[in-house]
């Protein structure tokens, strides 16, 4: 997707097309913002990739190369779809496309947090351990950006224009991207602050009670005070999640009905999906060895090592690493 690809959008937006619509708008918005962002492939300018020098065992490269595997297999998968079909394809597509973005994007997530010392697994682990690198600033200041404080007053750091109100229609200026993805952040943030409030409430020993010691029903502001610190920072990889959320419930159903650009959102997701994939891959190329994490590209099945695998090692990761700036759109979203 290019930046001009903004004013591909539909001339009128049915209503009962808005929400998927919506959709839409947040990540076309997202790819815009990164590909727009004069520091997203910058990754030899962030402090902490250039400090951080990991000892990995054994154990820890087995781990990570499994992890990459699944990474690749899984955006393999996103792209061979978006090859494949028209958009009556992708529009029923979704159902997998939307999990698809998003494990690919976890897998490398968790290779990353690997070469950081952090080999959990569990989904709150990995969400605040990601989100606490993300504010401590492993990370290109393209998507260093994050929401925190409480859920109905939060505040957004990182993205100066996130404050406008956004419109229907498809980013074409840094303004209009950054204020679709502001509210992505803050609707984001606000769902988790209510899934949180759910879990906490069902808790008999954990629960938020009144002066009777009846369990609350109706929060007020200095109630969502208390939850505000179980809700962390709210990160571009909550912004994912929602994509996993979405495709587990009955709102898949409202994309499948909607009227929007299947194809444009497809293109979005996968160029979000290979940004991401490549900041982590470089951070693990920098961690063994740009040698070593050859011989493990070679190791790969023919679909991946003679694929977007070894083309993205070549124009982004191997110029990171050696201190050049990459081309943004050298590397093509299909593979």
């Amino acid at each position: 997707m290019t930046v001009s690809s903004a004013e591909e959008t539909r001339e009128e937006i049915t209503p009962e097309s808005i929400p998927a619509q919506v959709f839409l708008n947040y990540f076309f918005s997202l790819n815009y913002h990164i590909q727009s962002s004069a520091d997203a492939m910058a990754l030899y300018n962030v402090v902490h990739f250039l400090n951080h020098r990991p000892t990995l065992t054994e154990e820890d490269q087995d781990a990570i190369r499994k992890h990459l595997l699944y990474c690749w297999s899984t955006e393999y998968a996103l792209r061979s779809t978006g090859e494949l079909g028209d958009e009556q394809y992708l529009k029923h597509a979704l159902h997998w496309t939307f999990p698809q973005a998003y494990y690919s994007v976890m897998a490398g997530l968790q290779a990353f947090l690997r070469v950081q010392g952090i080999s959990g697994t569990h989904p709150e682990l990995i969400r605040r351990e990601s989100s606490r690198l993300l504010v401590k600033g492993a990370y290109p200041e393209a998507i260093s950006f994050y929401g925190a404080g409480h859920a109905s007053d939060s505040r957004i750091f990182n993205l100066p224009l996130s404050h406008y109100k956004p419109g229907l229609q498809l980013a074409s200026k840094a303004v209009e991207a950054q204020a679709q993805i502001g509210q992505f952040v803050r609707t984001t943030r606000r769902l988790r602050a209510q899934s949180v409030r759910q879990r906490i409430q069902s808790d008999p020993v954990l629960a938020l009670r009144n002066k009777q010691g009846d369990v609350l029903k109706r929060f007020s502001y200095q109630h969502w005070q208390q939850l505000t610190w179980r809700i962390g920072y709210t990160t571009v990889f909550d912004l994912m999640g929602r994509l996993r959320i979405s495709a587990n419930h009955r709102e898949i159903k409202r994309f499948v009905e909607a009227d929007i650009d299947f194809k444009l959102f497809h293109t979005s997701l996968a160029g979000v999906v290979s940004y991401l994939n490549f900041l982590h891959e470089a951070y693990v190329a920098k961690a063994v060895g740009l040698k070593t994490y050859q011989t493990w590209v070679d190791a790969l099945p023919p679909h991946l090592r003679n694929g977007f695998v070894q083309e993205r090692l070549d124009r982004w990761v191997a110029p990171v690493l050696q201190g050049e700036p990459p081309a943004l759109n050298a590397l093509p979203i299909s593979a």
